[in-house]
């Protein structure tokens, strides 16, 4: 290839070290199940390689990760496999690894990706809450060629978890057979600069189909103060195997409860919340509620074999223990948070935020609830050697009659070196 088509290629590559530690802390405050509490301590690196494009009409280039995970403090009566380190029998690995690459294209401004991907989108969301972010393997196109339209589609066959070395298929939680095709697409249309549209499909095959449609729209009310409406609803319905009875005999089923008691996908849920900011003030209130007949889900492989459990939602509720997203549950939510830079400290923020669920279904016909209280304070250096350095602080408390009580805190150390 002639040196000036790769000119693009090499100028605008750059390759960057992510460093994260990460000191898990996870107590269980009840029920029979072992380990009761889980305290671990892990240091994590992520190398990211990314080139620009070739001249030309179609533009080549690629990406690649390599991502590393080092046990510093873990023990056998402290860790639970696939919280956040892999296990080795009934201990933690000293330490765990992957790597992948993507190759890309680029016309105009259209993109195409085959290979590694990390997904954010509401019908899917790759999960980055313990050391290692999840990864998927599949191909993805996204364009952005009219105005204030971005749509994007593609599918997936192999997903390695959060916390595991593995590629495997896809399943939801309770489902043990493993699916090997995930297709999705969306469009997000800006309307105007104050209101955003979207609405994205998913199908995990033998699983589920699902839709979701969403709107966020805020309105300035002062130079300082805006309200900000944020509408979610997603319908999800069986689809394949999920929906026929030797199917689900066979795995192709979801856990917890469900209507006829037949491990049959049937859920429809929808949110609303409010967020009034001030200054550097911010007060949230929302509400959740969930249909009768399942559990919403997603992509989730705590239940395959090597598989990883664990799942980032895109939902207010999805929080530090619970998600509160069982059959029939209503919640509602409040958050308070403050900006501390109005007061001159800037890269300093805290949170709280309280959630009650109730009349989460049975199969007694009993009615449960479940509460859960979360305290966040991060802080990133704003300036200096260590600019950009990030240190967070995550306490949470639930209390369940559907799940065992918990107590947790994560501190987190997040630092990101540019090589290139």
């Amino acid at each position: 290839m002639a040196s000036p088509a790769l000119a693009d290629f090499l100028a605008d590559s750059h390759a960057n070290l992510a460093m994260r530690n990460f000191y898990f802390n996870s107590d269980n405050r009840d029920g029979a199940a072992k380990p009761s509490k889980t305290e671990e301590w892990a240091q994590g690196f992520l190398l990211d390689l990314r080139s620009g494009y070739t001249s030309g009409v179609i533009g080549v280039g690629g990406d690649a990760t390599a991502m590393l995970g080092v046990t510093l403090d873990s023990g056998r009566g402290r860790h639970a496999g696939g919280t956040m380190i892999p296990s080795d029998g009934e201990r933690a690995v000293d330490q765990w690894g992957s790597a992948g690459a993507t190759l890309k294209f680029k016309a105009s401004k259209n993109e195409l990706r085959v290979g590694q991907l990390m997904p954010k989108m509401p019908v899917l969301m790759a999960s980055d809450g313990r050391l290692l972010p999840q990864t998927f393997q599949g191909v993805q196109l996204q364009s952005k060629e009219f105005d204030n339209l971005m749509l994007i589609g593609g599918a997936l066959d192999r997903a390695r978890g959060r916390a595991s070395t593995d590629l495997t298929g896809m399943a939801v939680s309770g489902g043990t057979q493993e699916s090997d095709r995930f297709y999705f697409a969306g469009v997000d249309y800006r309307a105007s600069d104050a209101l955003m549209l979207q609405y994205y499909a998913g199908e995990l095959q033998d699983y589920y189909q699902q839709h979701f449609a969403g709107l966020n729209h805020t309105l300035a009310l002062t130079d300082d103060s805006s309200l900000t409406t944020d509408l979610r609803y997603f319908r999800t319905r069986s689809d394949g195997a999920n929906g026929s009875a030797s199917g689900r005999a066979q795995g192709y089923t979801v856990g917890g409860y469900t209507a006829d008691g037949d491990g049959e996908i049937d859920s429809d849920l929808w949110s609303a919340a409010f967020t009034y900011r001030l200054g550097g003030h911010s007060l949230m209130l929302g509400y959740q509620s969930v249909s009768d007949d399942s559990n919403f889900v997603q992509i989730n492989q705590g239940s395959i074999n090597k598989g990883a459990g664990g799942s980032s939602l895109y939902l207010w509720t999805d929080k530090m223990l619970l998600s509160f997203t069982r059959a029939g549950e209503r919640t509602g939510f409040a958050q308070y948070g403050y900006d501390f830079a109005a007061l001159g400290v800037p890269g300093l923020k805290a949170s709280v935020m309280y959630l009650k669920g109730d009349h989460i279904q049975t199969a007694g016909g009993a009615e449960q609830s479940e509460w859960e209280r979360d305290f966040s304070l991060d802080y990133v250096i704003q300036s200096g050697t260590f600019k950009g350095l990030g240190v967070a602080w995550r306490n949470g408390m639930s209390r369940s009659e559907a799940a065992r009580n918990g107590d947790q805190n994560r501190v987190i150390v997040n630092y990101t070196v540019a090589l290139f």
